[in-house]
């Protein structure tokens, strides 16, 4: 086996305290139609402007969720007006001649205006698993969203969005929206979102030879909590989204994170993510479920 990776981040200015000095090793399980094992190892290093990562991802995940946790990938850089992650790998595998690729990117982009009122966030993925007879997995997301601050607790937000995964039954969705995101709780220890938003999607299915045009509901809300004790952190977060002239045809996705310092500079953590479809276009029920497990250090 041999591979290459290669990532940057970049702040304008110093980069969110939060984030600190560290990496993780990972152990990632999947379960849709299957169940994979993957290992990451990540050293990170971070100076004023900048920071690089070198990502290992030793072995495949074969399949994911279309519904992605927006709320997960939004930059805490309070005022930092310019953020940008970006990463890059390559995977090579040869077992007794059998050779699978496998290429993985991502970028995430974040600008606010002066005011810091305005926010303009970009993102993309791109996941390609490949052998000498097919394609086992092709998938790509890019998703741009512009959120407005009225005050402390309310906010706009507008978005578009497309995305295929040839592994799900609908392998394309394109969508359009636009609602409200509510700050309705911020404690010393408890912080809470609530949106709400109307969409119109598109989607396709080559396996079912359809193609839908819905209007569709989606409200999330997310829980954090951090106690003084710090010692350890809890986030949860669940997306619902039902079409509006049928609710009995919905998605949802629940994300579950639990963090644990043992100590300044090691913890561990685990993140658990599941997604529903009530019906696809082939009049089936879809669900797709992944546990992550890892330790991470601070320097």
């Amino acid at each position: 086996m041999s591979f290459s990776t290669r990532s940057f981040h970049f702040f304008k200015g110093s980069p969110p305290e939060r984030y600190g000095r560290g990496g993780f090793f990972a152990f990632s399980a999947e379960k849709s139609e299957g169940f994979s094992l993957t290992p990451i190892f990540a050293i990170q290093n971070y100076s004023m402007f900048k920071k690089f990562t070198f990502l290992f991802l030793l072995f495949p995940v074969f399949a994911s969720a279309q519904l992605v946790n927006i709320e997960a990938k939004r930059l805490q850089t309070d005022s930092i007006r310019f953020a940008l992650n970006a990463d890059f790998s390559f995977n090579h595998t040869n077992n007794d001649g059998a050779k699978v690729n496998q290429i993985d990117g991502s970028l995430t982009t974040q600008l606010k205006s002066k005011d810091l009122k305005k926010i303009y966030l970009i993102l993309g993925t791109y996941k390609l698993i490949d052998s000498e007879a097919k394609n086992l997995q092709n998938s790509w997301f890019l998703h741009g969203r512009f959120n407005y601050k009225f005050n402390d607790l309310l906010r706009l937000e507008s978005f578009i969005q497309g995305q295929y995964n040839q592994l799900l039954v609908v392998e394309q969705r394109n969508l359009v929206g636009a609602g409200l995101r509510l700050k309705w709780m911020d404690k010393e220890n408890f912080s809470g979102y609530l949106g709400n938003s109307y969409i119109y999607e598109v989607e396709y299915s080559d396996r079912a030879g359809t193609t839908e045009y819905n209007h569709r509901n989606s409200t999330y809300l997310s829980l954090s909590y951090f106690p003084k004790s710090q010692k350890f952190s809890v986030a949860n977060t669940v997306y619902y989204q039902p079409l509006y002239n049928n609710l009995d045809d919905y998605r949802i996705l629940e994300q579950f994170r639990l963090d644990i310092p043992l100590s300044n500079w090691f913890r561990v953590f685990m993140i658990y993510d599941y997604y529903f479809d009530s019906k696809t276009p082939l009049k089936t029920q879809e669900y797709t479920s992944e546990l992550e497990l890892g330790v991470g250090f601070s320097l």
